[in-house]
């Protein structure tokens, strides 16, 4: 017998990071013991089991507040402008973009415990049903995702083990993390399947996993390893399961799952899995008539114009960025906001422009092109049915460019980097430098969750750019959370806070 039932607080377990209670929702199989499980010959009953962790995953990734937007806005990409009380947040957001966060803003906290959610739920599952070999590697390799958000993000962070019993766990070292994330793949790597599905991890989605790891390897450790990085990613380049899809928007489609180019995908659905709603975060009040929703969006994300700005003509890709007088659904009405500032010199006809006036604490409403990336069908909820993809074959294979590159074979990434840029109808480039190789992974991963890491690879995340002066080298590493250094008296802040 199979049946979902729902286990609210789990306190006291084994993966308790510096709370006392994770708030989870587990999926757990009754009916079966763990020796009938594990000797079952349905191998359905144990994707069944393991939805509970890829759950915590999915979690809040997509919305507003959390992982995705912390490394988001703090990049050169996008900000999240103040128009007078709206947006304002206690000025969370203003400090985001300009690296001037302070260790109590709750974003941190919340990426945090997003993480170390994924890590409960990964130690719960292991400690229940131990002797299921396949599903202990899938969830092992799964927590090493969460901590390689947790290193990237963090830096030195408790590693918690399904064998642990409660208490406050001490600070590991980054390098220790690294070590652990790196064995925790390689030993478990061979007994996940050889098969293509995207929203569970298999052979190859653990190998990308494996492959950011080495790509920032020089970060993490002080020792770069780009040939295993390059090594990584030809298993997945060369799996012959991966392709990039003709037109770059099929990826992000509102029915992106036949998507043969995504590689690991977090299956989003705006009845039985929300929380993807990007396009309330971006879009004007009035597109809520553009695009029929059932409520109103929020007016908050903006690209920078510089950004926008660096796509050459005829680059498909520069469609990411929704610019330009706004239309009701029928694409004749024109939108108006009947609340516009006076100074804004389109007046009330909505238009968005990439020039962004100023960041606070009078932005205009109407100021700033939008993440335009996903598709959103008309009548939508506030949440979105695309899948986010969080690996997909084009960032592989600009990885290894970027590896090539590193490793002095020029020609090599330079016929990678063009193939990527063909897709998007883009000329291909005749020299490359580390700044074009940058820029372009910019142009191409807009808007998922690459671009603060990428920008610190390459040295360049505390540079100056638009209402953000230079910032000091310890801003790579976000603080410990104030909430987790009152919980946990291990836990020792990041220089500089």
């Amino acid at each position: 017998m199979l049946r979902l039932v729902k286990s609210i607080c789990v306190g006291g377990l084994v993966a308790l990071a510096t709370t006392s209670c994770w708030e989870l929702e587990q999926e757990v199989l009754t009916g079966l013991t763990q020796d009938e499980l594990a000797a079952s010959p349905r191998p359905e009953l144990i994707d069944v089991l393991k939805q509970g962790a890829y759950a915590s995953v999915i979690g809040n990734w997509g919305g507003h507040g959390g992982m995705w937007s912390i490394n988001e806005v703090s990049s050169d990409h996008m900000a999240i402008p103040q128009k007078g009380a709206d947006w304002e947040d206690g000025g969370i957001w203003l400090r985001n973009h300009r690296h001037l966060w302070a260790v109590g803003d709750g974003a941190y906290n919340g990426a945090w415990q997003y993480c170390y959610g994924i890590v409960a739920q990964c130690n719960i599952l292991m400690s229940q049903y131990p002797t299921i070999e396949g599903l202990n590697a899938e969830l092992r390799i799964l927590r090493a995702l969460a901590y390689l958000w947790l290193i990237d993000n963090f830096g030195n962070v408790p590693i918690i083990l399904e064998t642990d019993r409660g208490g406050n766990p001490p600070q590991n070292t980054r390098q220790e993390v690294f070590n652990f994330i790196e064995s925790s793949i390689k030993d478990n790597v061979d007994l996940l399947p050889k098969t293509f599905v995207k929203t569970n991890l298999n052979y190859y989605s653990a190998h990308m996993i494996l492959a950011k790891l080495y790509l920032n390897a020089e970060v993490y450790t002080g020792v770069p390893k780009w040939a295993e990085a390059e090594a990584a990613i030809d298993v997945v380049i060369n799996s012959g399961g991966y392709s990039l899809e003709p037109n770059f928007f099929a990826n992000f489609s509102a029915r992106n799952s036949s998507s043969s180019e995504n590689i690991f995908t977090l299956p989003y659905d705006a009845n039985n899995a929300g929380g993807f709603n990007i396009h309330h975060m971006t879009f004007h009040y009035g597109n809520q008539a553009t695009f029929q929703l059932q409520e109103q969006p929020w007016n908050g994300y903006t690209a920078l114009e510089e950004f926008y700005n660096s796509f050459e003509p005829g680059d498909a890709r520069r469609a990411s960025l929704r610019e330009g007088q706004q239309f009701a659904a029928d694409g004749r009405t024109p939108i108006l906001d009947n609340a516009v500032e006076p100074n804004d010199p389109d007046g009330p006809t909505l238009i968005f422009t990439p020039r962004i006036n100023e960041l606070a604490p009078n932005a205009l409403r109407q100021a700033g092109t939008r993440i335009n990336k996903f598709e959103v069908p008309l009548g939508q909820p506030n949440s979105l049915d695309n899948d986010f993809p969080i690996y997909r074959l084009a960032d592989a294979i600009l990885m290894k460019a970027e590896c090539a590159f590193r490793l002095g074979r020029t020609a090599d990434a330079l016929a990678l980097v063009n193939q990527v840029r063909a897709r998007a109808s883009a000329a291909p480039l005749t020299t490359l430098t580390a700044d074009i190789l940058l820029a372009e992974r910019g142009k191409e991963l807009f808007a998922e969750g690459h671009r603060r890491s990428d920008l610190i690879r390459f040295g360049k995340f505390n540079d100056a750019w638009w209402e953000k002066n230079a910032s000091q080298p310890f801003r790579n590493l976000f603080p410990i959370p104030q909430n987790q250094l009152q919980a946990n008296p291990n836990l020792r802040q990041n220089p500089g806070y």
